[in-house]
């Protein structure tokens, strides 16, 4: 081999950002992606059939349960209305008397009172009404009884306490003390409660509790509907589940569909792994299934955290779908994903991330942004896989890029990028057919450019300093290039420069089959070639035009993303054109070369 030139000062193109290329690969793990088998937005849609069930099988009825015996009735209660005829009142039915051990009353004191005593029973419409002694105020179609009381609403409702006032003009029923209401498998525990019989609507004010067969609620205020068994519940909410436990402080719950729906501040908690935070949203606690608006919060104990304007969540089968402005935060790995829409399976370990879709790696000083339409993540064995596709553009202040596709595997920890990759450097543009980043240790520490290789430096105005061949090889170390070497066709176009003054000299051409150039501190410190290499250089001012370039040069400085807006940019599909034209062996005629140098020995 023989060393051909020297130039006084070459700017070396400097490559010292590459080892943060890998960040694709290995911080990309937390970018949500997606396979063939998954199908995307499908949760989305099954949430919401879902929310138009079809009515549970009424079943019969339940026994009777015990309550407290009075030994004396209650002094006799104020009527909840004045006492007037229901006959003079329109819908008003009577209640009836069907039956008393026995009957009492004081046609002095208090004529218009029955004093009742023994397996007291009455009836109002399709209501009975026991208890073990009472006071009938029949005028007043009112009543209050004591002890065991029990009311059977048809076949299906069955309440009881130990204390009843009742009002047949206003179907008021206001019970207290052990107050237990039964609507086939739901049942109501609280100390006082009031029944509206009109509206079939049941509520508390001192603390309750409702029990299905799925859930336990309880809060200090209630009220519960038996015909819709729809319950809505304010204060202290608190909901517990054999997987989690809810609180809110106001919640809509239908008994017979398990179907929470979240109206204030709520926490659910899940196995004290998974945290949701919402003020609004929509969540089935059979299935476990979940429609979370307003920006609502999923927070996984391993650090990532899903952020949404609507989020769709299945924990039974863990996995979720987020929509409109999504952030998908990881802590661990520090790094945030945004996007439009997103899918994740933590159980697959599978995902997607599209529309706008944005990977922010904050891991160091220096963020680096990526965008794709698409970018996918996947677990092969136990090796991790990321993907972007389509418009692949990332942007750091120290390095750039664009590609059509790009894709890192830890299990070889390559990266490799598709479809006319180019990278930017300060000054400098690699470009070729395809690139290949392997890395050791999280750096990069080699880099394989195939087919149209080309590294650019801009030099000077509309000079730029170039090297081109059918394969290059860069190795880094210490995150700076230290030798570059160009097999196939190796060309080089570049401009010396005057250490004295930092002029350009002229223009230097040369062609070898085999280039290895040496550097240090960003520069070339020598360049070797193989034998049968030619070099030519000219005055500046004998090439201009196409003469200046290699004959693959392109310069795309204005596709180069500058900023995070940048990134969103979208350049049309079009054929790069090529400003060179071919380096012929002997030169060009009509230029008249400074010197030239043609070598048929090896060093």
């Amino acid at each position: 081999m023989k060393s051909i030139y020297k130039p006084t000062k070459f700017l070396l193109w400097g490559l010292g950002g590459f080892k943060h290329i890998v960040f694709f690969g290995v911080l990309c793990l937390f970018i949500v992606a997606l396979q063939a088998q998954i199908r995307p937005k499908q949760l989305r849609k099954e949430v919401l059939l879902s929310q138009s069930p079809t009515k549970p099988v009424q079943k019969g009825k339940k026994g009777r349960k015990g309550g407290n015996t009075f030994g004396q009735p209650f002094s006799p209660m104020k009527p909840l209305a004045p006492i007037v005829s229901p006959l003079d009142r329109k819908g008003v039915t009577l209640v009836y008397l069907e039956n008393s051990e026995t009957l009492s009353f004081d046609k002095v004191t208090n004529p218009d009172i029955q004093i009742l005593r023994g397996k007291v029973r009455f009836r109002h419409d399709n209501a009975l009404m026991y208890c073990d002694s009472a006071y009938f105020y029949e005028k007043a179609n009112s009543l209050d009884a004591f002890g065991h009381v029990k009311i059977v609403q048809g076949d299906t409702l069955f309440v009881y306490g130990d204390l009843l006032f009742y009002d047949g003009n206003l179907k008021l029923a206001r019970l207290r003390h052990n107050v237990r209401m039964e609507n086939r498998k739901t049942t109501l525990t609280t100390d006082s409660m009031n029944y509206d019989r009109m509206t079939n609507l049941a509520y508390y004010y001192t603390g309750g509790k409702i029990v299905d067969q799925v859930n336990t609620l309880t809060s200090i205020w209630g009220q519960y509907s038996t015909s819709t068994s729809q319950a809505l519940f304010k204060k202290d909410v608190r909901l517990i589940n054999k997987s989690y436990k809810l609180d809110a402080d106001s919640l809509k719950y239908n008994t017979k569909t398990h179907i929470a729906n979240l109206i204030g501040p709520t926490h659910i908690l899940y196995n004290d792994e998974t945290n949701i935070y919402s003020k609004r949203g929509w969540y089935n606690t059979s299935t476990e299934r979940s429609m979370l608006l307003d920006r609502s919060v999923v927070k996984h104990k391993d650090g990532k955290t899903l952020v949404g304007d609507t989020i769709f969540y299945d924990k039974k089968l863990k996995y979720g779908e987020g929509f409109s402005h999504v952030i998908m935060n990881d802590s661990i790995q520090k790094t945030t994903l945004y996007g439009n829409y997103s899918y994740y399976s933590d159980d697959t370990k599978k995902g997607l991330a599209t529309d706008s879709a944005l990977l922010v790696d904050w891991s160091s000083n220096d963020t680096m942004m990526v965008h794709a339409d698409t970018l996918f993540t996947s677990k092969d064995s136990i090796y991790d896989v990321a993907r972007g596709y389509s418009h692949v553009r990332f942007y750091r202040s120290d390095i750039q890029g664009l590609c059509d596709s790009l894709t890192y595997s830890s299990r070889d920890s390559i990266l490799n990028m598709h479809g006319e990759p180019i990278l930017w450097a300060d000054n400098n543009q690699l470009s070729g057919k395809f690139i290949q980043a392997l890395t050791k240790n999280k750096k990069v520490n080699k880099i394989r450019i195939q087919e149209l290789a080309m590294a650019i430096q801009h030099q000077d105005s509309v000079y730029y300093n170039q090297l081109s061949g059918k394969e290059m090889i860069a190795f880094v170390d210490s995150s700076q290039l230290k030798r570059v070497n160009v097999s196939g066709n190796a060309e080089t176009v570049y401009y010396p420069v005057d250490d004295k003054d930092s002029t350009l000299i002229g223009l230097n051409k040369t062609q070898s089959s085999f280039v290895v150039m040496h550097l240090k501190n960003k520069k070339v410190q020598r360049v070797v070639m193989t034998s049968a290499s030619t070099g030519i250089m000219y005055p500046l001012t004998q090439l201009s035009g196409s003469d200046l370039y290699l004959k693959n040069f392109f310069w795309l400085e204005d596709q180069r993303p500058k900023n995070k807006k940048e990134l969103f940019t979208v350049f049309p599909k079009t054929e790069r054109i090529m400003l060179g034209k071919e380096v012929s062996k002997g030169g060009d005629e009509n230029k008249l070369p400074v010197s030239s140098t043609t070598s048929n020995k090896k060093k």
